[in-house]
């Protein structure tokens, strides 16, 4: 078994000081709540009870450290990720970390523990279908009848994404001012599930928890294959909120927390599914004593 250490910080050449406390007997990810989309939703918070952050690289992939001790998931599973790159991503969350740990902004290790654990049981093909399901209630496949000039900015900024996302992947889809929605034809979610299948496991659950942020498949598709940014993803899916907000007046410090939100959850799931597809390792160069 080959291994080695990364320490964070300081170009990865030492390990980072804390003043220790707080409960060491066991390195978990707290106690979570399975729910259909995440699979986990993180505890609020807990003191922090570690001083350095390292990797490690083992039989089952890498492996994240907190002192001594190895980083395990909800279901006391050790906590190995495929890509030395996720890790290190992981591992920057939990140094990252002040005097307390909020489990609740840690997006890339809930996603981990989600694949993981996979609480919810589902195989492949059924995180594919789920992902694919969200095609009937896209956000950006409803469209209103007034006022003309919400239909007006609806279409000038969901019609290129739309058009894009037909041409690149040769089907249909549309959209419609019913409230049952455009009508997708079954071809149009069978390329778009042998698409998804090229994916990995972890990979899907990325693609899936995206999906749930923005409630488009279509704006995920964009994002996944960068034709969009996260910022352009984000915005986009909350066109009608930001055309209200415009009209009628932000509500302090509410609307910006909830953008600044949504982009962070976006920009982890549109990281994860990245760092959960490249083959190739991030190469460091060994640390010397």
């Amino acid at each position: 078994m080959w291994r080695r250490c990364l320490c964070l910080r300081d170009g990865w050449r030492r390990p980072l000081n804390r003043p220790s406390g707080g409960p060491t007997a066991t390195v978990g990810t707290g106690a979570n709540i399975p729910s259909p989309s995440r699979g986990y939703a993180p505890p609020a918070e807990r003191k922090r009870f570690y001083q350095n952050v390292s990797i490690t690289q083992g039989e089952g992939g890498f492996e994240i450290n907190l002192d001594h001790r190895k980083l395990k998931t909800p279901q006391a599973k050790l906590f190995t990720v495929p890509s030395e790159a996720l890790a290190i991503a992981v591992a920057t969350e939990w140094d990252s970390q002040q005097d307390t740990i909020k489990f609740y902004t840690m997006h890339l290790t809930t996603l981990c523990n989600t694949s993981l654990d996979n609480p919810t049981q589902r195989n492949k093909d059924q995180l594919i279908r789920a992902a694919v399901k969200f095609l009937d209630t896209d956000t950006v496949c409803y469209r209103v009848e007034e006022p003309e000039t919400l239909v007006e900015l609806q279409k000038n900024e969901w019609d290129p994404i739309i058009e894009w996302a037909e041409k690149r992947y040769g089907v249909e889809i549309g959209s419609s001012t019913s409230i049952m929605g455009p009508s997708i034809p079954a071809r149009t979610r069978e390329v778009l599930v042998s698409h998804l299948a090229s994916y990995n496991m972890w990979a899907l659950q990325g693609i899936e928890f995206v999906v749930a942020q923005l409630k488009s498949m279509v704006l995920t598709l964009g994002l996944m294959d960068l034709r969009l940014t996260v910022e352009q993803a984000v915005l986009l899916s909350r066109l009608e909120e930001e055309y209200q907000i415009q009209k009628w007046g932000n509500v302090e410090w509410a609307h910006d927390y909830e953008l600044q939100e949504l982009r962070a959850r976006t920009a982890a799931g549109a990281l994860f599914v990245l760092l959960c597809s490249e083959s190739t390792a991030v190469r460091h160069k060994l640390l010397k004593d």
